[in-house]
């Protein structure tokens, strides 16, 4: 148990010096990765309002029905919120992996919106 919690005060101060750096505004909100063991989750923040303007994740319809490695599920969620933030007029964003190292599922969903034409 105390390893767990050790792992989770590291992450939780990762992403606390990430968050002092890193701010959304409307024109080009933050990015936030939120991975759990099964999931990957993708909101995009306006930090000055306090609002989520566009979100994805790994249980939507068109991706939880395929089946494929949890990296490939990632890559889809990448694809889906840059199409998402280009119907919502968004073309930058600041990226914020959440403490996370920029490592495989994390990376393939940045790599993914790259390609799918989001600037960060």
């Amino acid at each position: 148990m105390a390893i767990k919690n050790k792992k989770l005060q590291r992450r939780d101060s990762i992403r606390k010096r990430i968050r002092k750096i890193v701010k959304g505004t409307a024109g080009r909100p933050r990015m936030s990765v939120y991975r759990s063991n099964k999931q990957i989750y993708v909101q995009l923040i306006d930090d000055l309002e306090g609002k989520t303007l566009v979100m994805a994740s790994s249980r939507e319809e068109g991706i939880i029905e395929k089946e494929g490695s949890k990296i490939e599920q990632a890559q889809m969620v990448g694809k889906l919120i840059a199409e998402k933030a280009k119907a919502a007029g968004i073309e930058e964003v600041v990226f914020d992996r959440g403490g996370y190292l920029y490592h495989g599922r994390v990376k393939s969903l940045a790599e993914a919106a790259r390609n799918g034409g989001l600037k960060f």
